[in-house]
Parts: structure tokens; sequence; C-alpha cells
């Protein structure tokens, strides 16, 4: 799943390339490819889904800020102005429900009032956990009525995943806002460890954790998804890619916001570009996804996803 897209470009290349030579060993490449002609839609979209822009429908923002860290790629010089940046693109968007993930705020006392000053006419949900530098944690904002909540605690681990039931005009549904288990991992250490044994079996371990936490916090989220009598809706950071057993799981029962109403590339993770999707917006089956897209911010180490659907 994380080497799809490069084995793919890969292997077309190796296509184009015996066909040209009128190479017998064309059939290798092409066998490679045919199983995934399965999977590409849920890396890119080729056609234009969109509907019309003017449809009435809700706006939603899942967007993993990554502790507002990432102002030296740009224009931001600190944490402040990063998180400054987040909030004006986030307003931007005047969308209706936003979910958050990896949210830091300096102050752990302060929470909520950074969300009331900057997120004015939204009602709010949240969990942070306290650390030495601040608290840090996920946050659900709706413009509709919250009816009820919740969270999960997941196992030895930082990571965590909130519910908000929400009244939409009458109906109720209930948000999840997931930030799920991640690797560990940036490229520039993975690329290091490949020449250090030591380095090598710290990421092997790191990877080995994630792999073994990540479906049992896709199970717990799941028990509630079945146990729960309101239609869903799951957002935010699966630190996943379309291929894996926690995007099956939890995609089984809803839309892919992007799969209906994307076009183009859907990455999301800002250091491979367009070629990692992990961050995702699931609607119930019987919604109709309006639009999809995935903004180039450079606020976080995530790009935000932004989708309009219809309930």
């Amino acid at each position: 799943g994380l080497l799809f897209m490069p084995l793919f470009v890969l292997n077309l290349a190796l296509l184009i390339w015996a066909v040209m030579r009128k190479s017998k060993a064309a059939i290798i490449p092409f066998l490679a490819i045919l199983p995934s002609l399965f999977f590409i839609g849920k890396f890119y979209q080729w056609s234009d889904n969109r509907k019309d822009s003017d449809t009435d429908g809700i706006t939603m923002v899942s967007y993993n800020v990554g502790r507002f860290v990432q102002y030296g790629a740009g224009t931001a010089k600190d944490r402040t102005s990063c998180a400054d940046s987040v909030v004006s693109f986030i307003k931007s968007c005047d969308a209706d429900i936003i979910c958050l993930q990896e949210v830091q705020i300096a102050n752990a006392n302060q929470v909520k009032k950074w969300i009331n000053d900057n997120f004015k006419g939204y009602n709010s949900e949240y969990y942070v956990m306290l650390a030495g530098n601040g608290a840090f944690g996920n946050i659900t904002l709706s413009r509709f009525p919250i009816t009820g909540k919740g969270k999960f605690d997941f196992e030895n681990s930082t990571n965590l995943a909130l519910y908000t039931d929400i009244d939409v005009k009458g109906k109720k549904v209930r948000i999840y806002n997931c930030h799920l288990q991640s690797y560990g991992l940036s490229a520039s250490r993975i690329l290091t460890s490949m020449g250090r044994n030591e380095e090598l079996q710290k990421a092997q371990d790191k990877m080995r954790t994630s792999i073994i936490r990540r479906p049992k916090q896709v199970a717990q989220v799941l028990r509630d998804i079945r146990e729960c009598p309101l239609e869903t809706i799951v957002a935010g950071d699966f630190n996943d890619t379309p291929m894996s057993h926690t995007y099956y799981m939890l995609n089984k029962d809803h839309k892919d916001t992007f799969t209906h109403a994307g076009k183009g590339f859907g990455g999301t993770f800002v250091n491979f570009r367009h070629l990692l999707r992990i961050d995702y917006v699931l609607i119930p089956n019987d919604a109709e996804a309006l639009s999809y897209e995935v903004p180039r911010v450079r606020c976080s180490d995530h790009f935000p996803v932004v989708t309009k659907f219809a309930l």
C-alpha cells in the first residue's frame, strides 16, 4: 500500500519501454499492472465527479494540524503564527463541521478559550492529554447542535478518537474524529536507517508496534459503529493507505468522498506529495458526495481534506 503508486508508475514505464522495443517481456509488467487497475481509483480519480457547487449540502473539513510545528515550510515564523495560519484557512472554508487532530495548546488551561476565541458560532467537543509542553488532542466543531459525545481510550497510545452526535435539521448523525496509530517514522529516518543495523531495528520496532496497535483501535471504533443507532461519518487521520485493513474495515459500510467526488491525486501526506493518502472522510452509504478537495496548504505535515456532501 505504501509503495502502490511508485510501483504502478515503474511497471507502467517498463510496459511502455517493452512495447516500444516490441519485446515479448511486455507481458511481465502488463500482468503486474493488471490487478492494480482494481485499486488505482483509491489513489487517483480520472473523471470529475463533482456535483453542482450550488447544491445544498454540508461542508466538512478534516485536518491533522501536526501540533502547529510545520512553520518552517511556510510563511509562519513560530508555532503561534502557524496556528493562526491554520485557523485562517479553516475559516476560509466556511465549514459546517470541522475535525482536527493533533491540536497542541501551550497552556493546558486555555483550550476552551482558544476554541471560543477562534471558532465563534461553533459548538465544540474535544479531548486533550496533558504533557510537559501543554496539551494535545482532537477537537470536533459543529454549527449544528451537539446531542451526545464520547471518546475511545486506546491502550498504550497517545492516539485517540472522539465521537460526537449532532442534530442536522432534525436528523441525528454520529461523527467519529479519529487519529489512529502512526508509524512514528519520517522519510529521512527511514532513509538514514537503511545502512545502520541499530537504526533499522528501531524503525522495524516502530512499524511493528503500529501494525499491532492500529487494528485494535479500529476494532474499538467498529464496535461502536455497529452498536450505534444513528448513521455515522468517520473522518480523520487513519495513518494507513486505501489498500489497508484499516481503510477496508472503516469504509465497509460507508462511502469514500474521494472516490465519489474527487479528481486527480488524493494524497494527503506532505512528505510524499500526491502519493500517500492517509486522511479520509467516509459518509453513510445513502448520503451523496458533492465535492472533494485537498488544498495544498503547508501548515502541517498533512494536507487538509475539504468535502461537501448531502445526508
